[in-house]
């Protein structure tokens, strides 16, 4: 039986299992670890699907084991019994002074209804859940929010609802719009994520697994509920949100609810994003530079998902930017730079730096056009050709002269295609590479895929309206609210985004553009790595693929592609090219 209780362990005072009631009734359940002292403290909550009593250990045991053998510092000051997955270890935050709350949502872990996702009722339980921390007799009445990824999605959501008691908002790699961000890349589905992601990481936590679920590795109780349900009953408590992403191919009313009023984020904000992988760069990024409040910071990193938030580095980003706002401490985290970044290199290492903005003001925006001999120059093409590939193939690449000097890229970037296709429509995976002086390809640890190139962009070529109020000429903003079918042979001009990235180009090396018709492999071998909470191998792209039939219907998509190329009209990747300062 799941029951209230609080104990005295490990240097803390863990109160199990508190109820807090919503305003329909439902009861959520939440574990609050606390100083022992009597006394006020900031409060640092998370509030998500993934089961507050699930180890970190036993649910993701070989991201838990990467992390730690590659940031063996986790492991120090701490028994690790406390971790769970994306959230703070509450034993490196407690002797700080902070009260720590984690919320199962509704319908995940102990706490009962129905599982769905980013729905207007989570934002509106995680809401009262921050005015109910504000106003216990622990808590010093300021409650920051932080968490990786589904714990910093759902912060912009709570965040455009501005419950009084919150104070500040730490999102870590958590992105800002379902629809472009996960579910729908360019429009084209992101059929591996939605339904590996339920599956693994979603249903095994589910509130009514009770006995056929896990348990706690602390308490030994059932961490999804003392109800143990059918799988009927399961099947009834779960909206499934793969199927509703077929059904909503276009950013429609059903993606409404799961998108942020970024003009009602005025909370202090630090948004951390990482360079490596098709998920949450993009939307960090977005919410930074969209959110409303004037106190707000960016920092970008590179490595594995968790890593960095776990270790020495992010856990003192982040306590340094909560201990100034939760706190009031005089710590200088006034006179920190707007921008952080880990500038990456070829070697895996990252070198910090700061700047005052986003995109990077000083950025040389320099065009690469496409031209028939496959080369990508920075001059435009002197003839004009047409260059066929297989609509869902492999494609073609196209390649820079050898760099004559290091050169940086960082920031956003895009590309501008003239194509048409012998159907109706044609779906476009642009990969931007990095090629060695003897024509080895280099890859990075990217958030999740060991072996990820420099950036990726996607579009769906009936989805190429733009957004005029947000596209800007380095970051095309399309709207995906109606489809504009193709004329057979008819090309048209394509803006496609790149999400931001960050590459030291060392001399001799070059860059390279894939225009495929699939998603990316960077061998055609099987790779042999895996992640327990992933089904497939990690080829490149990590767990996202866009190959659902229903969505790429082989009589639409399995055509021929044709790049057109014109010295009127040329096709070109613009790069953010930083000169030194």
């Amino acid at each position: 039986m799941i029951t209230t209780r609080s104990e005295v362990q490990d240097g803390m005072r863990i109160d199990w299992n508190v109820e807090i009631e919503m305003d329909d009734g439902n009861v959520l359940r939440a574990d609050v670890f606390r100083p022992i002292a009597e006394g006020k403290y900031p409060v640092i909550m998370s509030y998500g699907p993934y089961g507050k009593g699930y180890s970190f250990q036993e649910g993701y045991p070989n991201a838990w084991e990467k992390m730690v053998t590659d940031y063996p510092e986790i492991l120090h000051g701490s028994t690790n019994k406390y971790q769970s997955w994306e959230v703070v270890d509450p034993e490196k935050w407690v002797p700080d002074d902070y009260a720590i709350v984690r919320v199962d949502s509704r319908g995940a872990g102990c706490s009962p209804g129905i599982l769905e996702k980013f729905s207007a009722r989570e934002h509106q339980d995680f809401y009262q859940c921050i005015e109910w921390a504000g106003v216990q007799p622990w808590s010093n009445g300021k409650v920051g929010l932080n968490g990786i990824s589904y714990y910093g999605v759902s912060q912009w959501f709570v965040g455009s609802l501005q419950p009084p008691h919150l104070a500040a908002m730490c999102v870590w790699e958590g992105y800002t719009d379902w629809y472009r961000d996960s579910s729908h890349h360019g429009g084209i589905l992101n059929n591996a994520m939605e339904r590996g992601w339920i599956e693994r990481q979603l249903k095994v936590v589910q509130y009514g697994r009770g006995l056929r679920g896990p348990r706690s590795v602390v308490t030994g109780e059932p961490t999804c509920g003392e109800v143990t349900l059918s799988e009927k009953e399961l099947a009834e408590n779960f909206y499934d949100h793969a199927e509703a992403a077929l059904e909503h191919p276009l950013d429609d009313e059903f993606y409404r609810p799961r998108q942020p009023k970024y003009d009602k984020i005025t909370y202090p904000l630090l948004a951390c994003s990482n360079w490596g992988g098709p998920l949450h760069c993009r939307g960090t990024i977005e919410g930074f530079v969209r959110a409303a409040s004037e106190q707000k910071w960016l920092e970008i990193h590179g490595d594995a998902h968790q890593s960095l938030f776990y270790a020495n580095y992010g856990i003192s980003l982040q306590k340094r930017f909560f201990d100034y706002f939760l706190k009031g401490k005089d710590n200088g985290w006034d006179k920190q730079p707007k921008v952080q970044l880990q500038v990456r290199h070829i070697d895996e290492t990252f070198v910090e730096r700061h700047e005052d903005e986003w995109p990077i003001a000083r950025t040389e925006w320099t065009k690469f056009y496409l031209h028939p001999n496959r080369q990508l120059s920075k001059n435009p093409p002197g003839e004009s050709k047409k260059i066929d590939f297989e609509a869902m193939g492999e494609g073609l690449v196209f390649l820079t002269d050898p760099f004559e000097k290091e050169t940086e890229i960082t920031g956003p970037a895009a590309a501008k295609l003239f194509a048409s296709s012998s159907t109706t429509d044609a779906d476009f995976f642009l990969v931007l590479r990095l090629f060695s002086a003897e024509m080895l390809e280099c890859f990075w640890q990217g958030s999740v895929d060991p072996n990820t190139p420099v950036d990726f962009g996607w579009l769906r070529a009936s989805h190429r309206k733009l957004d005029p109020e947000l596209s800007t000429f380095y970051r095309p903003y399309h709207t995906h609210d109606e489809v504009q079918p193709l004329q057979p042979g008819v090309p048209i001009e394509l803006d496609v985004e790149l999400w931001p990235t960050s590459i030291v180009v060392p001399a001799g090396y070059r860059i390279g553009l894939s225009i495929r018709g699939k998603d990316y492999r960077n061998t055609k071998k099987s790779s042999g790595i895996k992640l327990s909470h992933f089904r497939n191998e990690m080829v490149g792209t990590g767990p996202f693929l866009h190959n659902d039939p229903l969505d790429r219907k082989p009589g639409i998509f399995d055509g021929t592609t044709t790049i057109h190329i014109d010295p009127d009209n040329a096709p070109y990747l613009l790069l953010p090219v930083i000169p030194e300062k």
